[in-house]
């Protein structure tokens, strides 16, 4: 009798899904009062990665994986026995979506590879999200999820934050971890579930969402910037923030057009972006 073999992880290299999805003027509103921010109104362009609060497909308690995340095997590769991260990635503001109008997404896996890192084996998997509205591309993006084996997160980084344009101090409390998760239907439990996140994933508190903390330094930027227009925006997750650690969401201008952001405390850089705008 043959057995069946397994797909290996780079057999998904490739596979497509699309998902549909109304702007909603409420979830806009809600992601407004998570962040401390003016909501859109109707109409409205919505605000740089406020957008990953949108497209999250619901799924049934049975379906999720012991992590809260959607079991894996779906749409991206297994990865078994392994803690899923957001390592990082890069966005292009083309369109901003409309407030209250239908957009879909179209997601590609593009590249599946296993590296070796300093805690251990790694998976990277790169995932393609074009958004679409009105018949144009309004956003594409890619997001590199990275499968590390568990091994103890790094606490702290020791290169030097450069001297800022602009700061702004922010204390993740729990319950903006909390609202996070639920505007963003993000069911990983190291973002809200203690004993889950210090016992079995080796943290040693609850974990800032890496998006909450990119987006926070998007809106520094636009909010010390008010007249700059971003285009395209690159970041990437130096090590895992514990609430209610505070940091600074902090940038400066390093050439026309072009900005490094950096989210950072006494303990180091804990993500790093670099940003491209253009005149509003």
């Amino acid at each position: 009798m043959n057995q069946q073999t397994a797909p290996s992880p780079v057999d998904w290299v490739g596979r497509a899904e699309s998902s549909h999805d109304l702007i909603s003027h409420n979830l806009a509103r809600r992601i407004a009062a998570t962040l401390g921010q003016p909501a859109p109104a109707p109409g409205d362009g919505l605000p740089e990665l406020w957008h990953w609060a949108y497209f999250q497909e619901p799924v049934d308690a049975t379906g999720l994986g012991t992590d809260g995340h959607p079991a894996r095997g779906g749409f991206l590769p297994p990865a078994e026995r392994r803690n899923r991260m957001w390592a990082g990635g890069r966005v292009e503001f083309l369109h901003p979506l409309a407030v209250g109008e239908e957009a879909t997404r179209t997601s590609t896996i593009l590249s599946v590879e296993e590296k070796s890192g300093r805690t251990g084996n790694l998976l990277f998997v790169t995932v393609r999200h074009d958004y679409e509205q009105r018949g144009r591309l309004a956003i594409r993006e890619e997001q590199d999820i990275v499968y590390r084996e568990p091994a103890p997160p790094r606490a702290s980084d020791p290169a030097e934050l450069p001297p800022a344009d602009w700061a702004e101090t922010i204390v993740p409390m729990p319950t903006l971890l909390f609202r996070y998760s639920a505007v963003t239907f993000n069911g990983h439990r190291i973002h809200y579930d203690w004993p889950y996140a210090t016992a079995e994933e080796g943290y040693a508190g609850l974990v800032v969402h890496g998006p909450l903390i990119a987006t926070l330094l998007v809106g520094a930027f636009t909010r010390a910037q008010p007249h700059a227009r971003p285009t395209h925006f690159s970041y990437r997750g130096v090590r895992p923030l514990i609430a209610p650690t505070p940091f600074a969401a902090a940038g400066r201008i390093v050439g026309d057009g072009q900005a490094q952001l950096w989210a950072g405390n006494e303990n180091g850089a804990i993500q790093h972006g670099e940003l491209r705008f253009a005149a509003r």
